[in-house]
């Protein structure tokens, strides 16, 4: 296989002040993979032997609970790390990816994780931050889903996303990848009926349009104050 080009990789944060060497030493070390939409790019409680950089796509992470329920725990965007099982002292992925599009991804050996943390500072930084975050998100949710209303779940987790992924068009804020209304059922722990209805209601009122497997946010500051308990009056 031809060595990688270093530019896939030099912008991204983890990768900051290495120089074109310790670059191309870090990918010489990496497989490229093409990953077809709805596939597992690694399944709960599988060994962790690889983790992965998404260089292009976006990735559904899916943890089933204990009476088989799924729930999408989060969405990766390209230029994250996943799979950094290593990171949390775990020897077994604690959830698994899919792919929600097709994605292109690096993939490294897990036994060079500790290697290239000790190695390259900005990279060892950048991923713990990457876990600080994720952890952070996840207490979040926690939260949301013990205090809030359905409503204020489903509203938050649609900001998210429009965040995290968000392309402006002239109707609004496009979620730029496919998402279905069970995928939205299954980030907030509740039923595609309800999620159904509230985005039937919202696009009544003007709030947001969706269609199949997409959504768009019309009046992000509408949903947000509804998301914070705080519907605004017309």
């Amino acid at each position: 296989m031809s060595q990688l080009d270093h530019s896939l990789i030099a912008g991204l944060p983890q990768f900051q002040g290495m120089t074109s060497e310790e670059l191309d030493h870090v990918l010489a070390n990496a497989r490229s993979q093409r990953i077809a939409k709805d596939t597992t790019i690694f399944e709960q409680e599988g060994e962790a032997n690889s983790f992965f950089l998404l260089l292009d796509g976006h990735v559904r992470v899916v943890k089933s609970t204990p009476d088989g329920q799924q729930v999408i725990v989060r969405y990766i965007s390209s230029g994250e790390l996943l799979g950094i099982a290593h990171a949390l002292g775990r020897t077994t992925y604690p959830a698994s990816a899919v792919a929600a599009v097709d994605c292109v991804v690096l993939a490294w050996p897990s036994r060079l994780w500790s290697r290239f943390s000790a190695q390259y500072p900005a990279f060892g930084v950048g991923t713990y931050k990457t876990v600080g975050s994720r952890l952070q998100e996840a207490h979040t949710r926690v939260i949301e889903m013990s205090t809030e209303q359905v409503e204020q779940r489903v509203a938050h987790a649609l900001l998210r996303l429009a965040n995290q992924t968000g392309k402006k068009t002239a109707e609004g804020v496009l979620i730029d990848f496919p998402i279905s209304r069970q995928d939205i059922a299954e980030m907030t722990g509740t039923t595609l009926h309800t999620v159904s209805r509230l985005l039937s209601a919202w696009e009544t009122k003007g709030l947001v349009r969706s269609g199949r497997q997409k959504v768009t946010v019309v009046e992000p500051h509408k949903l947000f104050m509804l998301a914070e308990g705080r519907p605004k009056k017309d």
